[in-house]
C-alpha cells in the first residue's frame, strides 16, 4: 500500500511540533505545517502524483527541499529529519503539548527550567507548587493544568473522518477488486459521517469468504493481525487504525449493512418495532419465524418495517424514526446543491494559492461565486491584513471581476473578535466589503458568560454577517471554548447573522446538534470550506456530511442560493 497523504501530513506535523519545542526558526516550523496541510488537501495521493512523473516542488508552499522529503517518505515510509529531532527531544514532551493551556513554547520552558518531561512530572510539579512565579504561568493557567491532570488518563484520540477516508477508501477499493465480491461498503460511524471514528467496519458480500479474508490479511498496509477467521478478521493498519472485515451472504448484505452502520440506539429502536410485529431483525435479515421477509438491501428492510428509507447520517435515534413513519424526514442537502463558497483564503494571508488560482479552481467546480475571507491583522502568524492591504485586495478583486466570466469573486474578510468584543478592523473598511465574517482566535479560556457576551457584542456590529467556526474546537487538539450556544443562536436570529459550518476536517464546527438548533430557530448556515489552497475547496464534502447529520436541507444553507439572494439575506438594517 502506498504511503497515504495523512501519513505524510502526520510526519510533517510531528516534526513541526518537535522543532517548535526545540525553539527552531518559526518560518521553518510554519513551512512544515503548511506542507502538511498542502499534502492533506491534495485531491490525489502524493505517491500517485510522483508515479505520474509530476514535480511536487510545483505545489504551492512546497519547493525542492520539502518535495525531496515527501519523496523520501513515499519511498521508505520514514523521514530521517524527524528521526534526528526525535533523538534530541525527550520522549513525552509532545504528549505534554496536548495538555490544554500548554503549547510547544510552554512545554520547552517547563523542560528547561524544571526538567519536566511527562504528564507525571508535571502533576508532581503542580502539586508541589513549582509553577508559582514561573514566567508565562499565571494562577489561572496553573489551576487549569491541575484540573486537566486530575483526570484519570489523557483523553484517547479518535481518528479524524478525513484520515479514516484517506486510509479506508483505498482498502475498500482493494477488497472490491477481489474475485467473487458482489458488494462492499464501510459501515459504522464512518458511514454515518461522524467527525471522528474509533475504527472501521467493512462488509463484503462474496462467493468465497476465505479468498477475501486472505486478500485482506495480505494487504500491504497491515501492521498487526488481531483476528483471522472464515467470515471475520481484524487488523491494525500502519496508520494505527483498526479495521474489522466481515463477510456475509449477498441475501443478508442490506440487513448487515444496517446493523453495522448503527448507531446502537437507532438499531435498538428499529428492532423494537420488529418485535412489536412478532418479527426478528438482526444482521442476517428480517424474519417472521423462519421465513425471511427482507435483508438483501437496506431499503427493503425499512420498507417492510413500514418506514421510509433513513439516511445513514440521521441514524442516531434523535427523532428520525418518528419522522420516517410520519413522512417528515428532511430532504438532506447534497454537495451538488452548493452554488458557491463564502470563506476561503489566499496567499495574501495564510493561504497557499493566489487570488486568480482560487477563482479558477472555484469556476472549475461550477461555482457561481467565491468569497475571499483572508485573516485580519490581529492574526499575525497568518500574516493578516491591515486596512491598507485589505483595501489593495478589494481593488485586486474588482480588477479580477472585470476580466472573469461565469463566476463572481466576493470581497470579505475573516475579522478577529478582540477581547472586548470589538473588531480588529474599523467600520470604514468593513463597509466596503460584500459581507463580513467574524471569528474568535484568542482568549479561548474566558468563562462562559464572558465569552458569550464577547461574541454577541461582535455580532452587534452592523457589518458582521457570518460568525465563523462558532465553538472554536479543533478535534483531537483543542476542546470547544465555553459558550452558551443557545444564546448565540438566538442572538444571531435577532441580528440577522448567519452561523458558519466550517468544513475543515479538524473543525467541522458547527457541531451537528448546533446545526439542528440553528435550523429550528430559523438561523441560516453558511457552509464553507475555509480552503487555504485551490485543492482545499474539495474539503466541502466533509461539511456536507456534518450538515446532513444536523438535519440540514438545501434551504437552510445560504450558499445553495444565487449570490443576489444571498446578498439580500445577509443585508442588515
Amino acid at each position: 500500500m502506498p504511503v497515504s497523504n495523512s501519513d505524510i501530513a502526520a510526519l510533517f506535523n510531528r516534526l513541526a511540533e518537535l522543532l517548535e519545542i526545540e525553539g527552531a526558526n518559526p518560518f521553518r516550523v510554519r513551512a512544515y505545517r503548511n506542507a502538511a496541510r498542502v499534502i492533506d488537501e491534495l485531491p490525489q495521493s502524493a505517491a500517485s502524483f510522483l508515479a505520474e512523473g509530476k514535480d511536487l516542488a510545483e505545489l504551492p508552499g512546497i519547493g525542492g527541499d520539502l518535495a525531496a522529503k515527501i519523496e523520501e517518505i513515499v519511498r521508505t515510509g520514514r523521514l530521517k529529519a524527524l528521526e534526528a529531532v526525535e533523538r534530541e527531544v525527550p520522549e513525552g514532551l509532545v504528549e505534554l503539548s496536548d495538555v490544554p493551556g500548554l503549547g510547544p513554547k510552554r512545554v520547552k520552558a517547563l523542560y528547561e527550567r524544571l526538567k519536566i518531561r511527562s504528564r507525571r512530572d508535571l502533576a508532581k510539579a503542580v502539586a508541589a507548587g513549582k509553577l508559582h512565579g514561573l514566567k508565562g504561568f499565571g494562577p489561572k493557567l496553573e489551576e487549569r493544568i491541575g484540573r486537566e491532570l486530575g483526570r484519570a488518563t489523557a483523553p484517547s484520540k479518535r481518528t479524524l473522518l478525513s484520515v479514516a477516508e484517506d486510509v479506508g477508501e483505498p482498502l475498500l477499493e482493494y477488497l472490491k477488486a477481489t474475485r467473487g465480491v458482489r458488494a462492499a461498503a464501510i459501515a459504522g460511524s464512518y458511514r454515518r459521517r461522524k467527525d471522528t471514528v474509533g475504527d472501521l467496519d467493512i462488509l463484503v458480500a462474496c462467493d468465497d469468504s476465505a479468498e477475501v479474508m486472505g486478500r485482506f490479511l495480505a494487504y500491504d498496509g497491515v501492521r498487526d493481525v488481531l483476528a483471522r477467521g472464515a467470515t471475520r478478521s481484524a487488523v491494525v493498519l500502519r496508520s494505527g487504525l483498526q479495521v474489522d472485515l466481515r463477510a456475509v451472504p449477498e441475501e443478508s448484505f442490506g440487513a448487515a449493512l444496517h446493523y453495522f452502520t448503527g448507531s446502537k440506539a437507532h438499531n435498538i429502536a428499529v428492532r423494537a418495532l420488529a418485535v412489536k410485529r412478532g418479527w426478528k431483525l438482526n444482521e442476517y435479515g428480517l424474519f417472521k419465524g423462519e421465513k425471511r421477509l427482507a435483508g438483501q438491501t437496506e431499503s427493503e428492510v425499512y420498507e417492510r418495517m413500514g418506514l421510509r428509507y433513513i439516511e445513514p447520517e440521521l441514524r442516531e435515534d434523535q427523532g428520525e424514526i418518528d419522522a420516517s413513519r410520519g413522512g417528515t424526514l428532511p430532504a438532506l442537502i447534497e454537495l451538488a446543491d452548493l452554488k458557491g463558497d463564502l470563506h476561503v483564503h489566499t496567499d495574501a494571508s495564510d493561504g497557499r494559492s493566489t487570488l486568480s488560482e482560487m477563482a479558477a479552481a472555484a469556476k472549475a467546480k461550477g461555482y457561481a461565486y467565491l468569497g475571499i475571507s483572508d485573516h485580519s491583522r490581529r492574526v499575525t502568524i497568518a500574516h493578516g491584513l491591515d486596512t491598507r492591504r485589505l483595501g489593495r485586495q478589494i481593488d485586486a478583486i474588482d480588477r479580477l471581476n472585470g476580466r472573469l466570466r461565469g463566476i463572481e469573486i466576493l470581497k470579505s474578510v475573516e475579522v478577529d473578535v478582540l477581547d472586548d468584543g470589538s473588531l480588529d478592523l474599523p467600520d470604514s473598511i468593513l463597509k466596503e466589503l460584500d459581507y463580513v465574517v467574524c471569528a474568535v482566535h484568542s482568549k479561548f479560556s474566558l468563562p462562559l458568560r464572558a465569552q458569550t457576551e464577547r461574541i454577541i457584542r461582535a455580532m452587534d456590529n452592523r457589518y458582521v454577517t457570518i460568525f465563523a467556526h462558532p465553538t472554536g474546537r479543533l478535534l483531537n487538539e483543542r476542546p470547544p471554548y465555553d459558550v452558551d450556544m443557545e444564546r448565540i443562536i438566538d442572538a444571531a436570529r435577532q441580528r440577522g447573522c448567519a452561523l458558519e459550518l466550517n468544513a475543515q476536517p479538524e473543525r467541522l464546527d458547527l457541531m451537528d446538534i448546533h446545526c439542528r438548533m440553528a435550523k429550528e430557530a430559523g438561523v441560516k448556515i453558511a457552509l464553507s470550506s475555509d480552503a487555504h489552497s485551490a485543492a482545499g475547496l474539495d474539503l466541502m464534502r466533509f461539511g456536507i456530511g456534518q450538515a446532513r447529520r444536523g438535519w440540514l436541507e438545501a434551504g437552510d444553507v445560504l450558499n445553495t442560493r444565487p449570490w443576489k439572494e444571498v446578498r439580500a439575506l445577509l443585508r442588515r438594517g
